[in-house]
């Protein structure tokens, strides 16, 4: 029951009931009304800024892992571009560098790609940036792997070639040191064992007793095999490739045929002292684009440093040549 109010009236000196009008009992309650809904508008906003729902509490998480996976993509391609500059670095001061390839510049491996914004289906939204530039990223390194890969290619062709180019060019002396009497003579001005005379000795000459065995330097076809060039008698000719040919003269018989293809350290004749010759030997000759050239340079295969030291001692002697 609500309570009775009164107040005191000075005109008749005595009390009287307050009596409300409906209209301010109407704006009172209106006010409550409007006071209590704004009350509660405002405790929903704020319970809402800070209490999740169950659905966004899970679009949350899913932010944050895919935020996470993100920055952990970014590390992996760190670590994966560092192992590709390690390998790229490599190649460049290594593989190509002994192969005789021009390097690949910086620029050419670390393209990108103009044009159109490759990234825009990435804009828009609050990790715009970290998806973009992770792709970014990721396309620049897959592009630097291409590049790699194919430079890789072209030094394994280059390998390929460079294997072939040293077991073809001459490496080896033609006889061996356990069946040699001696080095006769090697490259440069000789006396002439006919005319006595001084002139230019084109060849070296290995000094061994008739049937010694004589071996190919280097890979090759026998381009001749016979006996039909002046002074040299029976002889043979391999064209190794590469501008390279070795002629093995006085030869007292062969063991190949013409266009018959051998290797390094393959049977071809035998030591004798056939055509312009003063006693059994092995005269030996390299060609080099149709110029002869002193073969002293071409005994790396199978000499020790002393015996090279030592064979070169001889070849310089200004003696008498047997042919």
């Amino acid at each position: 029951m609500a309570k009775v109010k009164y107040y005191y009236d000075a005109d008749t000196l005595s009390y009287r009931k307050i009596e409300r009008k409906k209209a301010t009992t109407l704006k009172y309650a209106i006010v409550f009304l409007l006071g209590a809904g704004l009350f509660g508008f405002l405790s929903f906003a704020i319970i809402n800024s800070y209490v999740q729902s169950p659905k966004e509490r899970e679009l949350a998480r899913e932010l944050q892992n895919m935020e996470l996976q993100y920055q952990l993509l970014n590390k992996r391609m760190d670590d994966a571009i560092a192992a590709l500059e390690n390998v790229e670095e490599r190649d460049n001061a290594i593989y190509r560098l002994y192969f005789e390839a021009n390097p690949i510049p910086e620029e050419q491996r670390r393209a990108g790609f103009g044009g159109i914004n490759r990234y825009k289906k990435f804009e828009g939204y609050d990790n715009s940036q970290l998806i973009a530039e992770s792709n970014r990223r990721l396309d620049i390194l897959e592009k630097a792997i291409v590049v790699q890969s194919k430079s890789l290619d072209e030094i394994a062709k280059l390998a390929e070639n460079k294997e072939k180019f040293l077991e073809a060019i001459p490496a080896i002396q033609p006889v061996r040191n356990e069946n040699l009497t001696r080095m006769a003579s090697g490259y440069g001005f000789r006396t002439d064992p006919f005319t006595k005379a001084r002139k230019f000795h084109f060849g070296m000459d290995f000094t061994a007793p008739r049937g010694t065995p004589v071996y190919a330097t280097g890979n090759g076809v026998v381009k001749r095999a016979d006996n039909r060039a002046s002074g040299y008698g029976k002889h043979i000719r391999i064209d190794h490739g590469y501008g390279y040919i070795t002629l093995y003269a006085h030869l007292y018989k062969y063991n190949v045929r013409v266009n018959q293809r051998v290797k390094r350290g393959d049977l071809i004749g035998y030591v004798g002292s056939t055509g312009r010759s003063e006693a059994p030997h092995l005269h030996y000759e390299v060609f080099k684009d149709g110029e002869r050239i002193n073969p002293i340079n071409f005994y790396y295969g199978n000499l020790s440093a002393t015996e090279f030291n030592e064979l070169l001692r001889k070849a310089s002697l200004e003696n008498q040549s047997l042919d």
